[in-house]
């Protein structure tokens, strides 16, 4: 068995969906990012991908190639998949926490979890998702971004 650890923060904007966990979430601001800015999956990625010793989401799919422009994140992570698959390795669990102030993500957080395991094609047990807020603190804490951790184990297939 190998762990990673995944770590992404992005600033909220006006004009974009809120994406997040691969579910659309009703917000008056999303994500800025290159794909759809969703940095609960950005960072499920980096933890897989550090997992099976591979480099980290920005170098798989850079910002400056336009095929992941506007991308589902969730596309992302199923491209992962393939990476590690390549490797001879299978995701076997996914813990996360995202960092938000507002919106409340508790409502979604199941529909988030299937998005997340149906991409990885693991068993929606197989993964966690908790949130907290950063207590007014900082720029998470103004409401000016989310952040999210992630650690993922991977097994020899």
């Amino acid at each position: 068995m190998r762990v990673g650890i995944g770590y992404d923060i992005h600033r909220f904007v006006e004009d974009r969906p809120l994406m997040l966990g691969g579910v659309e979430i009703p917000h008056l601001m999303g994500l800025l990012g290159h794909s759809d800015g969703d940095a609960l999956v950005h960072a499920i990625c980096d933890a897989i991908l550090g997992a099976a010793g591979l480099d980290d989401i920005g170098h798989q799919f850079p910002v400056n190639d336009d095929r992941y422009a506007g991308i589902s994140s969730c596309e992302l992570l199923k491209k992962v998949k393939e990476l590690i698959t390549e490797k001879q390795y299978k995701v076997d669990y996914v813990d996360s926490v995202v960092i938000l102030e507002d919106p409340k993500i508790s409502p979604f957080k199941e529909a988030m979890k299937e998005k997340i395991a149906n991409s990885l094609s693991i068993d929606n047990d197989n993964v966690s998702i908790k949130a907290t807020t950063q207590e007014g603190i900082g720029a998470i804490g103004r409401g000016e971004a989310v952040a999210a951790y992630a650690v993922a184990s991977v097994s020899d297939i």
